[in-house]
């Protein structure tokens, strides 16, 4: 008999989403070795219908979709006039339907933010009642063909379900089940009678945090541009594709990735277990001064209190920090986690190449 449920905190992104089943850590546990099962219906959805819905996005969004073939996952972004992340959203094309998944809280924005866009292409934007759960585990392949019949695809592919919707894989152990809200539960409890765990998001949180995949509104705020958070790359390596035409925010991307280096950079720290737990947003200190912010703070079973930061890019790893407020709460720098420092634009390369030249 599952125990009972314990909510997410009813103030947090995860509102309305089950936490943990008595035992988080027990459950993250079994994720790193077995299977769980997260139910994220709290998730939101959009669908995109008409013949003009590929080219269409691709020139208001950061990724290059408008060859993106049938089966294909991807990550894409919305971004502002100067280059700061506005939405986030996992992208999903197959049978004719260009699915977005993204947070609750942005998809009435995004949405109409989409539908402003459309003019006179042949686009149509819906808000889906599609339900995301989410598979943990290396068992995941094995419990899936179990319940649903399919294989899982390829990572950074999908495909389609029988009943509607689609199973889609993101990356090793981590496997999508992307369905209609009428046979959600339904799938939920087979997987479960199959050998799938139950486990609440707090689980999915921590898998994500030490795989350093940032949230939006946890781990981005207001100036976020996208090299910070590690969201550069073409279809299944990122959300912002170097090789495209013209979108919203392009000026900023090629600029920072040609001649300069973004202000901050995401990196994993350790958090002193023994002070009060810390905040999403709560400033980073460093001798009294700020160099960066907290973002995603969780408990993990192997690592104990970590959280995503964005800090002031170039800061060593053995700077001592702290956080939290008037709690100060001592935290560490994972060096593992750091981007490299040496790495130099595309574009300051070519200049200096002629300046050699010219010598």
């Amino acid at each position: 008999m599952t125990p009972a449920p314990v909510p997410a905190p009813a103030t947090g992104p995860d509102a309305g989403a089950v936490w943990h089943y008595g035992d988080p850590l027990g459950e993250q546990r079994t994720a790193a070795d077995g299977v769980v099962v997260v139910d994220r219906s709290h998730r939101a959805v959009l669908t995109l219908t008409g013949a003009d819905r590929r080219s269409w996005l691709h020139t208001i969004s950061s990724q290059h979709v408008s060859e993106l073939p049938d089966g294909a996952v991807t990550e894409n972004l919305n971004l502002d006039g100067q280059g700061r992340v506005e939405d986030h959203w996992f992208q999903t094309q197959l049978d004719g339907v260009t699915v977005l998944d993204t947070e609750a809280s942005r998809v009435e924005p995004l949405r109409a933010y989409l539908t402003k866009m459309v003019f006179r292409a042949d686009v149509k934007v819906e808000v889906s009642d599609l339900k995301v759960l989410t598979l943990l585990g290396p068992a995941a392949a094995e419990v899936v063909p179990a319940v649903l019949g399919i294989t899982p695809p390829a990572p950074w592919s999908a495909t389609p379900l029988s009943g509607g919707g689609f199973v889609r894989t993101l990356g090793a152990g981590e496997v999508d089940v992307v369905t209609p809200a009428a046979n959600a539960e339904d799938i939920r409890q087979r997987l479960v009678a199959a050998g799938a765990r139950p486990a609440g998001v707090w689980a999915y949180e921590a898998h994500r945090v030490v795989a350093l995949q940032p949230r939006l509104g946890l781990d981005t705020d207001d100036r976020t541009i996208p090299h910070e958070v590690g969201w550069i790359g073409g279809p299944g390596e990122g959300a912002v594709h170097l090789n495209k035409g013209c979108y919203r925010g392009q000026e900023t991307v090629a600029r920072v990735h040609n001649v300069g280096k973004p202000p901050r950079m995401l990196a994993l720290l350790h958090l002193d277990g023994s002070a009060d737990r810390p905040a999403t947003g709560d400033p980073v200190l460093s001798d009294g001064k700020p160099v960066g912010r907290l973002g995603t703070v969780v408990d993990h079973v192997d690592f104990g209190p970590i959280a995503l930061a964005l800090l002031k890019r170039g800061l060593p790893a053995d700077t001592p920090l702290l956080t939290g407020g008037e709690s100060a709460v001592a935290a560490v720098i994972d060096a593992d986690t750091l981007p490299p420092a040496d790495v130099v634009g595309a574009g300051r390369i070519a200049i200096q190449q002629l300046r050699n030249v010219r010598r």
